[in-house]
């Protein structure tokens, strides 16, 4: 299979040769320490692993695994983002912090151990403290719109055309990503300023959720005509431990007309795989997610209350799941390790989950044992097995 047909068949209880291998991405500050243990500076961690995985492969007389594609990657190149962006620059820098307007319109506030431009990244794993937000009121709300012209020709490559016919003959898994209402809403107004707006301006939340529906439909849709991805993916972070950040009646007014359109229109263009990301607990949320048409779901935090074998028992294969691996578990090692890779083994098995770190690989996990962690995990998902 290519790694496009595994992708697929894994994530939709279809009959994949073996489970791709995505053990989890290091951030800079994981990346910087296993370098000095042992992860040579010029290497990727994936080629080393996929290294290590042929060699035990070879032991077993198996020839290299075909983990990667064959066909060049290519992006759309499409752009959701505002344009223009606001201008970054530092307010204030005292006590060993920035205060920082950011490329949204924030304040925001920052340790000078590192640049503004680790504010709005997942380079790394940094606290940051935002002090105000661009929309506060609807007079705000007028002056952030103009930002978001989905026919703005900045938005799209000129060669479109041509990216988009190299993607119908892919073989690996290609994705439309961008926020959801949630998460957009909570950069335009954060999340207390948000969360308020719902109870006491639910009218100007409705306005915005409405606008940011239409400008990502009409985004989408320029890369829709052209071409039918194989996921469509929400960002949405909108849940803690063990609680949802706003629970299911608000998710449904408020989400649930988003993700609704958008998931009709990429259904309608072919799209298999509708996908939402969100970092805590979000068994009270999923079920709203399938009202709408989701049937991926991601990163699966362990810590933060997420089961997945209750989850399977309880939706059964109306969704499928990335992640879910507990990475303190990955950071202990051991038997420790060995018992969380058992726990998700009946998942894996009945199909429809992509096992992987529950969240960036941090840096108290190390080279040694992401790499014994990586392995056990090529072992589970069929890419060590005899047959072929």
């Amino acid at each position: 299979m290519t790694p496009r047909e595994r992708f697929l068949e894994t994530l939709l209880f279809g009959r994949p040769d073996r489970i791709p291998l995505e053990p989890g991405g290091p951030r800079e500050s994981t990346r910087a320490a296993w370098h000095r243990q042992g992860l040579p500076e010029d290497r990727d961690h994936m080629d080393v692993i996929r290294e290590l995985a042929d060699a035990k492969r070879a032991e077993k007389g198996l020839p290299p695994g075909d983990y990667l594609p064959t066909k060049p990657r290519v992006s759309p190149g499409v752009s959701f983002q505002m344009i223009p962006t606001f201008e970054e620059k530092v307010l204030e820098h005292k006590d060993g912090h920035y205060i920082v307007q950011d490329w949204m319109g924030a304040i925001t506030e920052i340790s000078d151990e590192f640049d503004y431009t680790y504010i709005r990244s997942a380079r790394d794993f940094v606290t940051r403290k935002w002090h105000k937000f661009p929309v506060e009121n609807w007079d705000d709300w007028e002056n952030m719109k103009w930002r978001f012209d989905p026919n703005d020709p900045k938005r799209y490559p000129e060669d479109l055309d041509a990216r988009c016919e190299r993607l119908r003959e892919r073989d690996y898994p290609f994705t439309i990503h961008f926020n959801g209402p949630f998460w957009q809403l909570r950069e335009f107004c954060g999340m207390e300023g948000l969360c308020e707006m719902m109870l006491v301006q639910p009218g100007l939340v409705h306005e915005m959720a409405r606008f940011w529906t239409e400008f990502c439909s009409g985004v989408m849709g320029r890369i829709l005509e052209r071409v039918a991805p194989d996921m469509l993916h929400f960002s949405e972070d909108m849940a803690y431990k063990e609680k949802p950040m706003i629970g299911p009646d608000m998710t449904r007014e408020f989400c649930a007309p988003s993700y609704r359109r958008w998931i009709e229109e990429a259904k309608a263009a072919g799209t298999p795989l509708r996908a939402i990301d969100s970092d805590g607990r979000i068994d009270m949320l999923i079920p709203v997610y399938l009202e709408c048409g989701v049937n991926c779901v991601d990163p699966m935090e362990v810590a933060a209350g997420n089961d997945i074998n209750a989850f399977r028992e309880r939706f059964g294969k109306r969704v499928s799941y990335r992640g879910g691996v507990d990475k303190r578990a990955i950071a202990a090692g051991g038997a420790v390790l060995k018992a969380e890779l058992d726990r998700i083994r009946p998942v894996v098995q009945d199909g429809g989950y992509i096992p992987s770190c529950d969240h960036g690989v941090p840096p108290d996990i190390s080279w040694s044992n992401f790499q014994d962690y990586a392995l056990q995990l090529a072992e589970m998902t069929g890419w060590l097995n005899e047959g072929e």
